[in-house]
């Protein structure tokens, strides 16, 4: 277990933003991860979990307390039962599942991040969530001091949250156990519009798993989505706003902004999210208010790729790209009336 002292966080996090942490520890084994977590509690130390730091974004001035960086390994294959270690990298463990034959998860290919952050986020993209096929989540229970094991049901799953991110100082997530589908090298239904049309395909049909795979690193890539070191639009945390939930109500009010924003013959992105509730999307409304790719002309900035993902250009700090994404809420705001809700998780700082 490596422990650093006024450790740099910004290099363990896709924004490469935020001041040091007083203490830093990496753990490569879940006893290390146990450790250090009850090292913290006992002392009364503000403690911050790290897995591939791509959702995050932390404060100028760092983080006072200790930052575990969870750094464990494990990729357990039986039959189509899947168990991932915290700190397998998330992109690597699709592909293996890929390679294997398996189903489930090829559809969420080149997100960044560790495999102990998806069901904290309920990762999704493509069509697909990790809800879908998680089975079990251990972690280690601050509150009772033990190691528990969660049902797919006991984590609360709906869009992009969880019982985890709900109550983020209870658990600590160390392996994830995923129930996946050998459908003789054919992807799960392909569910996402956008997708079965790179594919040449129609929704519902099934593809080969590699196939399907490489078609979402592709439409991730020319989004700035897949990680690349070379290329500033990567310098994100992804989408940095979640796509708005509106009930009825809501969105009849929304629509009527629309048509006398843009006219009676727009109409904006509408699917079906529940029983009484609409979902829109939050890049079409950042784009109609104005805030075009690549807008801005500081050292943060609107990808060139896409409307959704803020990015760093090289020298940026926190408050320049807190200072953008709060524009970019007013601007909505003022023009449809929508609040966007920020994705990635503030420390030491508010949107």
């Amino acid at each position: 277990m490596q422990v650093l002292h006024d450790a740099p966080l910004a290099p363990l996090t896709t924004f490469r933003l935020g001041g040091p942490a007083t203490r830093l520890i990496t753990a490569t084994t879940d006893a290390e991860v146990i450790a250090a977590v009850r090292e913290a509690d006992d002392a009364g130390t503000p403690l911050l979990v790290i897995g591939g730091g791509s959702n995050l974004v932390i404060g100028d001035k760092g983080f006072a307390g200790t930052a575990l960086r969870i750094a464990t390994s494990g990729f357990e294959l039986d039959g189509e039962k899947l168990e991932l270690a915290a700190g397998e990298v998330w992109t690597d463990a699709v592909a293996r599942t890929v390679e294997a034959g398996l189903a489930g998860i090829e559809c969420l290919a080149g997100i960044p991040g560790s495999a102990g952050a998806t069901p904290i986020q309920n990762v999704g993209a493509y069509g697909q969530e990790v809800s879908s096929t998680i089975t079990e989540v251990i972690a280690y229970d601050r509150k009772t001091r033990e190691t528990v094991t969660l049902t797919n049901a006991g984590c609360a799953f709906s869009y992009r949250h969880s019982r985890f991110k709900a109550d983020p100082e209870r658990h600590v997530v160390l392996r994830v156990r995923f129930a996946l589908e050998d459908a003789e090298g054919l992807s799960a239904p392909i569910k996402y519009a956008e997708t079965a049309r790179a594919l040449g395909v129609e929704p519902g049909d099934r593809v080969p798993l590699e196939k399907a795979r490489e078609t979402v690193l592709k439409l991730r890539s020319g989004k700035g989505m897949v990680l690349d070191p070379e290329d500033h639009d990567t310098w994100s945390a992804g989408s940095f706003f979640t796509n708005p939930i509106l009930t009825d109500e809501e969105f009849a009010a929304f629509h009527a902004r629309v048509e006398e924003r843009l006219g009676s013959d727009a109409a904006p992105p509408a699917y079906p999210a529940g029983d009484g509730h609409t979902k829109t999307s939050a890049a079409w409304l950042i784009d109609k208010s104005g805030f075009t790719k690549g807008y801005g002309s500081g050292p943060a900035r609107i990808s060139t790729k896409h409307t959704l993902a803020l990015t760093n250009r090289g020298e940026a700090t926190t408050e320049d790209l807190l200072a953008l994404a709060r524009e970019v809420v007013a601007g909505v705001r003022d023009a449809f009336g929508i609040t966007l809700v920020n994705e990635p998780v503030t420390v030491g700082v508010e949107l």
